[in-house]
């Protein structure tokens, strides 16, 4: 996931460490001179005054007690104190989805229209069934029929059925025939797509309460826009007093907002957020753990997200079988192709770098900024190859190239670049086959 409205917060952290770690010994005064930097460094982040004063004052009790000022490394302890309540002020631990008491369990999106509800039904119809449950989907937001029309067009591209509903009907109705249809369907969770307002209104919570009386759903879930700061805390407040919601999706986390949001909700309405909308497709969806979320605040990475990517993108049989070339340096252009069609299954390459462990912090790799149609280049030209040239590429020759060249609507010189991409992953592979993992760290980046 590529936080993109953490940088600035990331950055003003990274060089209030920097100093910190650069004092031998930590005093008082030092130490807050760096929570003076640390506090304007949330505000402007547009996290909430009142969480930034408690936030602050946690870190300075414990900054200036024992595990730090007797520390060897302390600055050093002072980085780990402000990661554990930065976790802990996003909720402390992973909340998942209750969906616990009746059968079909129900789960009720509310929120503001424009917030991103009828997509998030669908992505959360995707993440329910990974999880091997069976989904259905309810438009109950009958002032709106392109709401109604959009969620069926999703249940239909994602193949889960979504419950007839007429503009006609009134919504607890069709919510309470829902149930009893999912039930007949053999479907185990509903997901109601809950009308929206511009702004909240006693006419919406009424209904919205009518709906929560009638059906008891397992789970409220409030969806807001991250890109809205302060103003989606307020939201959740208010839903959350007239509805006790359960948790908070946030929607847009990959939009260049400040941040605050994410950073205040729990603290606010002591409500955790439960996942997060990370880009535009019906996978991009995560659940939200908030001690990841630090990790990658400050610059740590997030390698137990990028490994659960992997593993629902990576075929073990192929993996395997990859792994038996590898060893016999047989790794063909072929292999080259599927490599990279899984890593861009698991998102953008700047958003995996952000999960390498100090990989964030590397200028160079800053502002990367990786074209994604020079996959797609890369994939038309190995696809224009015959079976043999994808396996053994030194066939490719002058002719040959113009060929490939003209059947994949590319150059000649995006074929030599290719070839040359290709022969020194190739040589890579080969040191690391004989065991010269030193010699290839050094010559990977070239800085």
């Amino acid at each position: 996931m590529g936080v993109i409205m953490f940088d600035n917060l990331s950055d003003r952290l990274d060089a209030v460490f920097k100093k910190l770690k650069g004092h031998g010994k930590l005093t008082e005064k030092n130490i807050e001179e760096g929570l003076k930097e640390v506090r304007m460094a949330l505000l402007e982040a547009d996290v909430h005054y009142k969480v930034v004063k408690k936030f602050v004052a946690d870190i300075k009790e414990r900054a200036l007690g024992q595990e730090v000022m007797e520390s060897l490394t302390p600055g050093q302890q002072v980085i780990k104190i402000v990661d554990q309540e930065l976790t802990e002020l996003m909720g402390g631990r992973l909340e998942n989805l209750n969906l616990s008491g009746s059968h079909p369990a129900s789960i009720m999106l509310v929120g503001l229209q424009g917030s991103g509800k009828t997509t998030t039904a669908g992505k959360l119809a995707v993440y329910l069934r990974k999880q091997g449950r069976k989904p259905y989907l309810v438009p109950a937001d009958i002032y709106r029929p392109a709401a109604i029309d959009q969620l069926n067009k999703l249940g239909d591209q994602l193949g889960v059925p979504v419950f007839p509903s007429n503009p006609e009907i009134d919504p607890v109705k069709i919510c309470q025939q829902a149930r009893t249809t999912a039930h007949r369907e053999l479907c185990d969770t509903l997901l109601i797509d809950t009308a929206g307002r511009l702004h909240i209104d006693e006419e919406l919570m009424t209904e919205l309460c009518r709906i929560k009386d009638a059906v008891k759903p397992s789970d409220i879930l409030l969806v807001a826009d991250a890109m809205t700061g302060q103003d989606a805390v307020n939201i959740a407040e208010s839903f959350n007093n007239t509805l006790n919601i359960g948790g908070v999706i946030l929607t847009k986390m990959d939009g260049d907002a400040r941040g605050g949001a994410a950073l205040s909700i729990k603290s606010v309405t002591d409500k955790p957020i439960k996942f997060i909308g990370v880009g535009e497709k019906l996978s991009d969806l995560e659940p939200f753990h908030p001690d990841r979320m630090s990790s990658r605040i400050l610059g740590m990475g997030d390698v137990l997200t990028m490994i659960e990517k992997a593993q629902t993108i990576v075929d073990e049989k192929k993996a395997v079988e990859l792994e038996k070339r590898l060893r016999k340096n047989e790794f063909t252009l072929e292999d080259f192709r599927d490599q990279m069609v899984q890593i861009r299954k698991m998102g953008s390459i700047s958003e995996l770098i952000n999960m390498i462990p100090g990989m964030g912090k590397i200028k160079q790799l800053k502002n990367l900024e990786v074209d994604e149609n020079e996959f797609i280049k890369i994939e038309a030209i190995i696809n224009s190859m015959t079976p043999q040239e994808r396996h053994q590429h030194t066939l490719i020759k002058g002719s040959r190239r113009k060929r490939i060249a003209k059947g994949s609507g590319t150059s000649v010189q995006d074929i030599n670049n290719l070839l040359k991409n290709y022969t020194q992953v190739v040589k890579m592979m080969k040191k690391i086959n004989k065991g010269g993992m030193r010699e290839l760290g050094q010559g990977m980046l070239p800085f």
